[in-house]
């Protein structure tokens, strides 16, 4: 698959298990069988929806070794994002890590917030990562990103755990206008205002 996606992309797209990886995240030694399973069981939609909290999620085992080993027993949310997505039209980037499995194989296009210049990133900055299905990865809060893209016209599955109370509503006047969520902040390509 990733040699395909090579092939039929102008951006380079690496592996998540290859060494330039490194500054944007890790693997993560979990059993994602289950969350999988119950991922799985929602229909994709045409366009993307994210959902910040999945009870169905949050009540499988997976849930308490997410938020006690990888976020330190801070009450943690376990949602999705999900549908079909071809390209990187925004980028978000939290004050957190960001826990996400891939239930189907896909690729995520990311770049670093050390890059951003005057509220604009340059996109040849960023970087493409095939991630297989089944994979746990941790993705820094240095880390710029946003909806996965699909490798087949069947969609992308992905799952997201965070903070609780990450990407809802904010229920105070702030003066950054980037701050569209609690603890997200976005950037929107050019087009897209």
């Amino acid at each position: 698959m990733l040699d395909k996606l090579k092939e039929k992309n102008d951006i380079e797209i690496f592996s998540v298990f290859d060494p330039e990886f490194e500054s944007y995240g890790r693997i993560l030694d979990l059993d994602t069988r289950e969350i999988i399973e119950a991922a799985e069981k929602f229909d994709l939609p045409q366009n993307v929806a994210y959902m910040p909290s999945t009870p169905e999620f949050e009540a499988l085992p997976i849930a308490e070794t997410i938020k006690n080993e990888l976020f330190g027993t801070l009450p943690t949310q376990i949602g999705y994002c999900y549908g079909h997505a071809t390209l990187l039209n925004a980028t978000e980037w939290h004050t957190s890590t960001e826990v996400n499995i891939a239930a189907t194989d896909l690729v995520i296009i990311i770049g670093h917030r050390w890059d951003i210049k005057d509220d604009k990133i340059d996109s040849s900055k960023f970087k493409g990562f095939f991630v297989p299905k089944g994979t746990a990865v941790e993705v820094y809060a240095t880390t710029l990103h946003y909806s996965p893209c699909q490798v087949s016209d069947a969609g992308f599955r992905w799952v997201v755990a965070l903070p609780e109370g990450t990407n809802t509503k904010i229920e105070t006047n702030v003066s950054d206008n980037k701050i569209t969520a609690k603890s997200k902040w976005l950037l929107s390509h050019a087009y897209n205002e």
